[in-house]
């Protein structure tokens, strides 16, 4: 009873650590499928878990971000990096202001750096997308995004392993 209490912890811990490192910004799912694969979790488990824990952060971006980011531009220490981060956003975001959730869409679901849900809420956000536009693109863009990178994570370990 006691190696199957310590095989279940050691299991949950590494969704765990599978669902956190998604979360977190530029490493996203785009990091997370790998790191799940190579502590042992199935592709597509690891796939499951990552999409979790990187589309929990977009709700909080979509109704945060511009009243934080509005709080920030009134402090001298942070004034520059909010006026960085929104030029940034912006100017990447010409094609979701054009294709509207179409253009985010696309922006989640093509894995390349800089690409993801968190720049994509934040270009979402700081483009007044409503809600129910700007999430189901997000959630289904991260869905094709992982998919590409399931794919790939999982020809790469057959290929070394």
């Amino acid at each position: 009873m006691e190696t199957l209490i310590k095989e279940l912890l050691n299991f949950f811990s590494i969704e765990f650590t599978v669902m956190l490192t998604a979360a977190v910004p530029i490493i996203e799912l785009r990091g997370a499928i790998p790191v799940g694969i190579s502590l042992g979790l199935s592709p597509v488990h690891a796939t499951i878990i990552s999409l979790i824990g990187s589309t929990i952060p977009v709700p909080f971006i979509l109704f945060t971000i511009r009243p934080v980011f509005n709080y920030l531009k009134k402090t001298k220490t942070f004034r520059n990096l909010i006026h960085k981060l929104t030029h940034r956003s912006m100017s990447t975001s010409r094609r979701i202001q054009k294709y509207g959730a179409w253009g985010l869409f696309l922006f989640v679901a093509i894995p390349l750096p800089g690409t993801g849900v968190w720049s994509g809420s934040l270009a979402a956000a700081l483009l007044d997308m409503r809600f129910k536009w700007a999430f189901p693109a997000i959630l289904l863009g991260n869905v094709v995004a992982a998919v590409l990178i399931m794919m790939l994570s999982h020809g790469v370990f057959k290929i070394f392993s």
